[in-house]
């Protein structure tokens, strides 16, 4: 038994396709298979349910699996902890960073890291809060960009930015000639995030409403369709700074709430962590792009 066969049974485990777990692992479907089939002979057990459009984990393997992640995880720990004896600033990076932010921050940054970092290898996740969440603790990634607290005692935090919000609109929209908007008056036509975003909690709870008290009826799985839709003129929506720059693109008019509100970025990691020091690193190369927002 070794640990890449492990991470070859997770991975089947977690996208219930042989294809697409081949194609994150990095390797091609028949040696997946194989080496599985190896695995399910020295376990003596069989780990897949095989059907020709989906794989289902057997109860065998429902039994087995947490042991497994178990596993790999410590062995995970193994490797960080001697990669930071000899150096903690070289070697992959899998930096997890949510949808509201990435695409806005990411092309600030990755060149200052690329230059400041050079023996650092990051490699950005892109997804929403709960599931980076997940994956910081299963291992999966080594820290990540978020704009909550730190989720429980098993993680740490460390606040990089304040990134306040703007109010979105159309050009032609009657709060446009404002030179700062109340928020209470946004909720007869706001847009916002689908379930799931943590940026359509703080947008709500920045408004004093909840999503049914909203006028607007669109529930948009991107900051990008909202923008849009704001520019066709089907309603209004509020931004993080970062993204004001595509917003004037876009046409819109940004004005400022009456009442400052906004969210702040953190980096956040295991509190078990043994690379604090790339961790301190790559947080203080993205706070010193963003010097420009306040920091709390």
């Amino acid at each position: 038994m070794n640990l890449r066969d492990l991470r070859y049974l997770l991975a089947v485990a977690e996208h219930g396709h042989f294809g697409r777990a081949a194609e994150a692992c990095g390797i091609s479907q028949p040696t997946l298979s194989v080496q599985l089939r190896k695995l399910e002979e020295l376990l003596g057990v069989t780990l897949f349910e095989r059907a020709s459009k989906s794989v289902v984990p057997t109860a065998a393997c429902e039994r087995l699996i947490g042991h497994v992640r178990s596993a790999v995880a410590e062995a995970d720990t193994i490797l960080d902890v001697a990669r930071s004896l000899r150096d903690p600033l070289a070697g992959r990076f899998r930096l997890g960073i949510i949808p509201t932010l990435a695409p806005y921050l990411l092309p600030l940054v990755f060149g200052p890291l690329r230059d400041g970092l050079p023996a650092l290898e990051v490699e950005p996740w892109e997804d929403q809060t709960a599931a980076l969440l997940d994956r910081l603790r299963s291992h999966d990634l080594d820290a990540a960009l978020l704009a909550t607290e730190a989720d429980g005692p098993d993680l740490a935090g460390q606040v990089l930015f304040a990134e306040p919000f703007l109010a979105a609109l159309p050009p032609d929209h009657r709060l446009a000639g404002r030179e700062a908007v109340e928020e209470a008056e946004l909720a007869a036509d706001m847009l916002v995030l689908s379930d799931g975003h943590c940026l359509r909690d703080q947008v709500l709870a920045a408004c004093g409403t909840q999503g049914g008290a909203l006028g607007g009826t669109l529930r948009a799985a991107s900051l990008s369709t909202l923008l849009n839709m704001v520019a066709a003129g089907y309603g209004t929506t509020l931004i993080p700074g970062l993204a004001a720059g595509v917003a004037q693109d876009a046409g819109l008019v940004l004005r400022p709430l009456a009442t400052p509100a906004g969210r702040t970025i953190r980096i956040v990691h295991r509190a078990s962590y043994p690379r604090r020091a790339a961790v301190e690193a790559v947080g203080g190369v993205i706070a010193g792009r963003l010097r420009h927002f306040a920091t709390p």
